[in-house]
């Protein structure tokens, strides 16, 4: 089962120690009920388990990764990773042509690239460059991260590191 680059994006924060829906939603920049969508989705793919806990405050809901879960994150990063090698080997070999292709092929997977900092920004702007284009024609503007990696969070208290 191949995930949407939304929901693999919002599994890859839960397996990397986010497990609040307040702060899925920050990292991710998802809106709520498009979240709230996606973790049904993942829960009754059992891709992610739902915890209630009791406190002193009263009841908190986290959210945790399963074992398939995190292989399926693993798998997709790979998956990315390769995607990325192939238009870098196309722009090393300053094959415009192919490149141009390989990225409007790739372009929806983008945004997870960015999230999981499995592509080098600055290649990827001069891939942009050398073909004549802006990264806005295939990136959201809220998708290009300014200088710190959205994926650098600190495992612990999900804040960037």
């Amino acid at each position: 089962m191949n995930l949407e680059p939304k929901t693999i994006i919002v599994l890859g924060a839960i397996k990397h120690g986010i497990n609040k829906f307040e702060r899925i939603q920050k990292i991710t920049q998802i809106k709520a009920e498009e979240l709230n969508t996606i973790l049904e989705k993942l829960e009754n793919s059992e891709l992610i388990q739902v915890i209630e806990k009791k406190g002193l405050l009263g009841n908190k809901i986290e959210v945790i990764v399963t074992d398939g879960g995190s292989t399926k994150v693993d798998e997709q990063i790979q998956e990315l990773q390769s995607k990325w090698n192939q238009m870098s080997i196309l722009y090393k070999t300053k094959d415009k042509e192919n490149l141009k292709q390989c990225m409007e092929d790739n372009k929806s997977f983008f945004p997870t690239m960015i999230f999981f900092g499995v592509m080098d920004m600055m290649m990827f702007s001069m891939m942009f460059s050398m073909m004549g284009m802006t990264m806005s024609s295939y990136v959201p503007a809220e998708n290009i991260p300014d200088e710190v990696d959205s994926y650098d969070l600190d495992t612990e208290t999900g804040e960037g590191i």
